[in-house]
Parts: structure tokens; C-alpha cells; sequence
């Protein structure tokens, strides 16, 4: 019997032979159906967002589209490339998002955008999320495609960073009573023609300044000029910006990562005996709903099973589903440490580099861009203390 793996890899990583991606392929793609068709159970809308998902999902894996990495690599090498894609994603997400939300229903479904207050609680939050998706090695989304992959490493990060959302949900009235102020919408401020207009030239703003930074620094150190943007990457946000739209539209919000982790924790917990009902967090209908009902009626958790099952089937089917075998000690505290910051964080952020940053940025409102200033200041640390635990810059 011929073995499963490519014993050609590196000790620490084994590929799948061609056969045995075939076969996982079938087998997500009969995961996949068997999982619309049961979701239907929770209204159809739950089955749509579950295959916008995996789309999510496939999206993230066949461009490598990064938010961790892509901000290293603006930070150590001046690579603009992946910010310029960012900087694309939320101008045409701005775009689709403006009218839907200006209505404020579509189909007869009501449409609310990413919001939250303005304050020092998210902006630390955000500060550790920077610092922690450096450490975990990828940011919320990025964490689950690349299980979907084949990185065992990153279960430790997803579990740690279950841990830290749902440690921050129970401490989070330590924090309540730090400045803040009442959430702003440049949409409602300005108007929603105004506050497009606006993020346009904030993002062309931003991509001149970028690529002059960049070139400055390339002429000092006699390097190439920095290169056009590649296609593929282009794809990607043009991808991930339209499939945010239909979340949008079918859920009646964008797309989350981080509430999901949150719950999960807390089913958990709940299991194992903990009593929730005295955590203000936790004692909110909404919360409540969302403890005593299947985790399979969250949109969120739904989606978040969705990518990793889009990430499997999009590295079966290119014959890149490759496997860890080792986790080198450091690598695995890093992932523990990263993730526990990043979970913490994100919730003390209203939402991960998807809600906060994506959706909140596409929904006009500005904590999102205060968050990513603050996660960008987190990231300069977190980049310096992965030399720490030994992990490649």
C-alpha cells in the first residue's frame, strides 16, 4: 500500500499524494452539499450564507489574500502590494455597501452596517489584536483557511484565541467605564453620496502615500521600484468585497468572525457547568437566544465552518493540501500566546480585522479606521517580539 504523504517535504510538513486529494475533494464536496441541505432546516437564508462562505473560504486560499502578513510585510520589506489590494477591497465594498444601507432594507430584510463607539476600550483592543495576529501567525479569517490548509498550528491559535474572546466577554466591565463616545457614521453625518466620496479619496489619499514611501526608501537602498499591484490580488478583492455585499444582503449584516469563536467558548463552558446568567455580557437576550439554540442557527459559526471547508477544497483540488507533522515548541507558545492577545482584543474591539476593520470601514463608521491605526501600532510590537520565539520576520 502506497503512503498517503510526499515524504520528499521537510520532516515538519508531509503533502498529500494526487489520489488522496482527489478523494478529500469529493468528500468536502459531499460535506458541503450534505451541510446546504441540512442548514436549510434553519431557513434558506442560513444555507446561502453557509455556501457564500466556502466561497470566502476558496477566495482566501487561491490568492493567499493576508491581513497579518500583508501588514509585516509593509512594516520589515515597505511591500505596499497587499495593502494597495486592501485599500481596493474596502473602496468597492464602500461603494455596494452605500445604497443597501442607505435603504436600510433590502428584499424586505433589514440591513444594518459594522458600528460601535469610538473609545480607548477598542483602541486597545485593537492595539493587542495587531500584536497578537503577529505572534498567532495570521489574523481571524486567516486563521481559518489556513486550518482548512492543512496547519495543525493553527488550531492552537484558533483554540487560544476562543479562550480570549470569551475571557474578555466575562471582564469586559473592567473596561466599561473608559472614554468613549457614541458611534460615528459618516453616512449619517454627511450624507451617504458625501461619505463615499469621502473614503474614495481617503484610499487614493493613502495609496499615493504608500507608494511614495515605499519608492523613497527602495531609491535609498538601490532596490527595484515597487512593483504594480498583481492580478491576482486585484481578483481577490474584488471577491472578497462583493461576497461581503451578499452577506450583507442575506444575513442583514456583514460578514464576523470573532462572535462565532466567542460563542463556541461559551457553549463550552456552559457544558462543562459554568453559569453565564450572572455575566452581564452573557445575561442579554440576544446572548441567551444564542447559548440555548444549535450553534448550526449562528450565521457566524456557520460561516466560519463554511471557510475552512472552502479552504480544504480549494487546496485538495490544486494539490496543495499540505500537512504539519511537528510544531516546533516556540512556534506552538506563540500560536497560544498570539491567539489568546488576538481573541482578547478583538472582542474589546467590537470585532476582529473582518468586522472592525472590513465591515466597519465599508459601513462608513469610524472605528474602523481608528481600529486599524491601533492594530497597525500593535503590529510594529508584535512584529519585534516574533524574533522572541524564533519565528521568521
Amino acid at each position: 500500500m502506497s503512503s498517503s504523504v510526499d515524504n520528499t517535504l521537510p520532516s515538519q510538513e508531509r503533502v498529500l499524494r494526487p489520489r488522496s486529494q482527489k478523494s478529500i475533494v469529493a468528500i468536502t464536496l459531499a460535506l458541503i452539499t450534505c451541510g446546504t441541505i441540512a442548514l436549510s432546516n434553519f431557513g434558506w437564508r442560513q444555507s446561502v450564507l453557509f455556501l457564500i462562505s466556502v466561497l470566502l473560504g476558496m477566495s482566501l486560499f487561491n490568492y493567499r489574500f493576508g491581513f497579518a502578513s500583508a501588514y509585516r510585510k509593509l512594516i520589515v520589506n515597505r511591500d505596499v502590494s497587499f495593502i494597495y489590494a486592501q485599500l481596493i477591497m474596502l473602496g468597492i465594498a464602500t461603494i455596494l455597501f452605500a445604497p443597501v444601507l442607505a435603504n436600510g432594507s433590502i428584499f424586505g430584510q433589514e440591513v444594518k452596517g459594522t458600528i460601535a463607539p469610538v473609545g480607548l476600550q477598542g483602541a486597545i483592543g485593537a492595539f493587542l489584536f495587531g500584536v497578537g495576529m503577529q505572534l498567532g501567525g495570521a489574523c481571524g479569517c486567516g486563521t481559518l483557511y489556513t486550518i482548512g490548509s492543512g496547519s495543525i498550528s493553527m488550531l492552537l491559535t484558533l483554540i487560544a484565541f476562543c479562550l480570549g474572546s470569551f475571557w474578555a466577554s466575562v471582564t469586559r466591565q473592567i473596561w466599561k467605564d473608559l472614554p468613549t463616545t457614541e458611534p460615528i457614521v459618516f453616512g449619517q453625518t454627511l450624507g451617504w453620496l458625501g461619505a463615499v466620496f469621502l473614503q474614495l479619496a481617503l484610499f487614493v489619499l493613502l495609496a499615493n502615500i504608500l507608494w511614495r514611501w515605499s519608492k523613497t526608501k527602495r531609491q535609498e537602498e538601490r532596490l527595484p521600484h515597487p512593483p504594480y499591484l498583481p492580478l491576482p490580488l486585484i481578483k481577490a478583492a474584488i471577491a472578497l468585497a462583493v461576497l461581503n455585499w451578499l452577506t450583507l444582503i442575506i444575513s442583514g449584516q456583514p460578514w464576523r468572525i470573532t462572535w462565532g469563536f466567542v460563542l463556541w467558548a461559551a457553549k463550552i463552558a456552559t457544558f462543562l457547568g459554568w453559569d453565564l446568567s450572572d455575566s452581564p455580557f452573557w445575561s442579554s437576550k440576544v446572548q441567551q437566544t444564542a447559548l440555548s439554540e444549535s450553534v448550526f442557527a449562528d450565521v457566524t459559526s456557520v460561516m466560519n465552518i463554511g471557510i475552512i471547508l472552502g479552504a480544504l477544497l480549494a487546496a485538495a483540488f490544486a494539490g496543495r493540501l499540505i500537512f504539519q507533522t511537528q510544531i516546533p515548541l516556540m512556534t506552538a507558545a506563540a500560536n497560544l500566546l498570539g491567539g489568546l492577545v488576538m481573541g482578547y482584543g478583538a472582542l474589546l474591539a467590537f470585532g476582529c480585522n473582518v468586522s472592525a476593520f472590513f465591515g466597519g470601514i465599508a459601513s462608513t463608521s469610524l472605528h474602523g479606521w481608528v481600529w486599524i491605526i491601533c492594530a497597525l501600532l500593535g503590529t510594529l510590537l508584535g512584529v519585534r517580539l516574533r524574533s522572541v520565539f524564533k519565528l521568521q520576520k
